[in-house]
């Protein structure tokens, strides 16, 4: 094994890991394979990240980082916020079938740590909570409104998983026209 650098372990210990815990489970994945993979000793893995917790938190945390730009990069070129509502959709889908449809990671590790107390619980509902988040505000920015954003994830989250089930990307376009009409009814 080639020597890392000091800097460079938790960058490829993250960057394995958010390969295998998406494609194959964060608990079907060990610490070992997540090492190996990465190129580091398993030492330089608990040196940068604790535990495999630690890890865990650390992969969910850089996902909802990189979605946020995404959603950034993808809003941006909306002034309306009808429009930025639906850019989401189109970014879920974007983001989410090119991932080979293991569906919503923050939604996958949900499921696999049910304690709502555990740490990587409280990053899933940061993420969610961020988007529920978004689209509320640029529901607010349309005026009294009828839609609200408690439907638009509804939508999204069910075409996450409709669109795992299927393996299509149809549930998002289905989602993003039933979007569309309930903003559409709304007022503004």
């Amino acid at each position: 094994m080639a020597k890392t650098r000091p800097g460079d372990a938790g960058a490829k210990v993250l960057k394995a890991a958010s390969t295998l815990f998406y494609r194959d489970g964060i608990h079907a994945v060990g610490v070992d394979t997540v090492a190996a993979e990465a190129g580091v000793t398993k030492a330089a893995l608990y040196g940068n990240f604790g535990s495999k917790s630690g890890l865990v938190v650390a992969y969910l945390r850089e996902r909802d980082r990189r979605w946020q730009g995404e959603i950034d990069a993808v809003t941006a070129g909306h002034a309306d916020p009808r429009d930025r509502v639906l850019a989401v959709f189109d970014a879920y889908e974007a983001w989410l079938s090119g991932d080979g449809y293991r569906g919503c990671a923050f939604l996958n590790a949900a499921s696999e740590f049910p304690d709502p107390g555990d740490p990587v619980r409280e990053v899933v509902r940061h993420h969610k909570t961020a988007l529920h988040g978004y689209l509320a505000a640029q529901l607010k920015r349309l005026g009294p409104v009828t839609a609200d954003a408690d439907e638009l994830m509804l939508l999204l989250e069910g075409a996450a998983v409709q669109s795992v089930v299927s393996q299509d990307a149809r549930p998002f376009r289905v989602a993003k026209r039933l979007a569309e009409s309930l903003v559409a009814a709304s007022g503004g």
